[in-house]
């Protein structure tokens, strides 16, 4: 089984001179093929009597095969490898987002009501009512994306400035998939509590704050705290985006697999903030047990100090009713789901086999899942990744754009459960008939974004559903 997928993550473009010659073109593409490459669009530069120059667009395992590779097509006759570059690199030149104006300005007339002297009485009307800048200004349909650079995608504590193309590419998806407005804000401070300050100060421009890449759990005392703190939503993505679109997987895979919820177990991979949530959003929605485990095993109220950890002693409080103890595999045994969200080859297939028939499989560890799924075909029901290339990618841009364009129309102060449980129906639903590898909808499907959006503002503006503060307070 071949582990190592080329990806558009890691492409280059390659401005390749030959003879026109089919030969020579068919030996290029096996070149690129033999050197971990992947080809993709092929566009022709220049075509002569003799000659043909294209370039080719090329996906790579890893940044470090281009060289070799080049260096390879560089040795067949007749070939001149002209110039190369980095898609991925020239995708973020500049940037990848950019500020418009909507209001003309052609004229004196039109500077004189965008700006001054008549900007003046809207200020004038926003001091009076602060409620009329979510009409007159674009709060109304803007988010805040902030960081602070401790836990960037699989990087890790890089830095605030550094996880700013995170951040920027958070924006487009916002605009693109919702028609969202959002602004990438780093914030250079790993003290929790200046965060919290620092967002609540600037709180006042945008209608919703979507929290990203801080580190577990510094994570949850800056979403709890800070929505206390502000009137507007307060969302953490790697936390709820995740818990959402994994229980829409999880609500599709039941259809697949004929499980009931309430006499599951599921066993979890992972003690972090991700984990955490997925496993809340779950019981949520009614299955029977839940048992969480980190690098030492099972997390239960029987493992010494369990208590001076306090999200994994809320976990054990609230989960693992059979206070079951062990390794991971352990436990596993007779599990009926499992979900990863913790780091690659944790499993192998004949881990998979110990559990119960027909068992329900998401490995979302990114790059690497914990169990490769050619290793769970033939006996899981279902199985799922964070990957693009496996079928049922579990993916946060399923649920954060239609959820803040929900929260912006529904003019909600705060994120809660019930509407976490909403959005994953709505998204479950964009499925028509699910099967074994369809259990989510693309990222690309256009109902996805205005069914949550229209499932979330629905639930805010219900005042028969309850309001349970989607932030967790461990205490408690």
């Amino acid at each position: 089984m071949n582990k190592r997928t080329p990806t558009p993550g890691n492409s280059i473009s390659l401005v390749i001179k030959y003879p026109q010659n089919g030969g020579v073109l068919s030996e290029i593409i096996g070149t690129i093929e033999k050197n971990n490459g992947s080809l993709g669009p092929i566009y022709i530069v220049e075509s002569e009597r003799v000659t043909v120059t294209r370039e080719f667009a090329i996906n790579l395992v890893s940044p470090e095969d281009a060289e070799p590779m080049c260096e390879a097509l560089k040795k067949i006759e007749g070939v001149e490898v002209l110039e190369g570059w980095d898609r991925v690199f020239e995708a973020h030149a500049g940037g990848k987002i950019d500020v418009v104006a909507k209001a003309p300005l052609e004229d004196f007339d039109d500077l004189s009501m965008a700006y001054t002297p008549g900007v003046a009485r809207v200020c004038k009307a926003v001091e009076a009512d602060p409620k009329k800048a979510f009409e007159f200004t674009i709060r109304q349909n803007t988010v805040a994306v902030i960081t602070d650079g401790t836990a960037v995608l699989g990087l890790g504590d890089i830095g605030a400035t550094a996880g700013l193309p995170v951040m920027e590419g958070k924006a487009v998806l916002f605009k693109e998939f919702a028609g969202v407005n959002a602004f990438p804000i780093c914030v250079n401070t790993k003290d929790p509590d200046e965060l919290v300050k620092i967002c609540a100060s600037i709180a006042g421009t945008f209608g919703g704050i979507n929290l990203e890449d801080i580190s577990s759990p510094r994570c949850f005392q800056v979403e709890r705290e800070l929505q206390k703190l502000v009137d507007i939503p307060v969302f953490h993505d790697d936390q709820h985006g995740t818990a959402t679109v994994a229980s829409a997987a999880f609500l599709n895979a039941l259809k697949v697999s004929g499980k009931k919820p309430e006499n599951m177990r599921l066993v979890v991979s992972g003690a972090g903030a991700s984990a955490m949530a997925c496993t809340r959003a779950i019981s949520d929605l009614g299955i029977g047990d839940v048992v969480l485990c980190d690098r030492k095993g099972a997390i239960s109220l029987s493992r010494p100090g369990i208590e001076e950890n306090e999200p994994k002693y809320w976990a054990a409080r609230n989960f693992n009713k059979e206070n079951l103890t062990g390794s991971l595999k352990d436990v596993l045994k007779g599990a009926d789901m499992f979900l990863g969200l913790s780091a690659p080859n944790m499993l192998t297939g004949e881990d998979i086999r110990t559990m119960n028939e027909k068992p329900i499989v998401f490995a979302m560890a990114n790059p690497t899942p914990e169990v490769w799924p050619e290793e769970c075909y033939g006996y899981a029901s279902v199985v799922a990744t964070g990957r693009s290339d496996y079928p049922n990618q579990i993916n946060n841009v399923l649920c954060f754009p239609g959820l803040f364009k929900g929260l912006l129309e529904a003019g909600a102060k705060q994120v809660t459960r019930e509407m976490q449980a909403a959005a994953a129906r709505a998204i479950a639903d964009c499925v028509d008939e699910p099967t074994a590898e369809n259990i989510m909808p693309s990222a690309f499907d256009p109902r996805v974004a205005e069914a949550v959006s229209e499932a979330v503002k629905k639930c805010a503006l219900d005042e028969n559903v309850s309001k349970t503060p989607i932030f967790f307070e461990f205490g408690k």
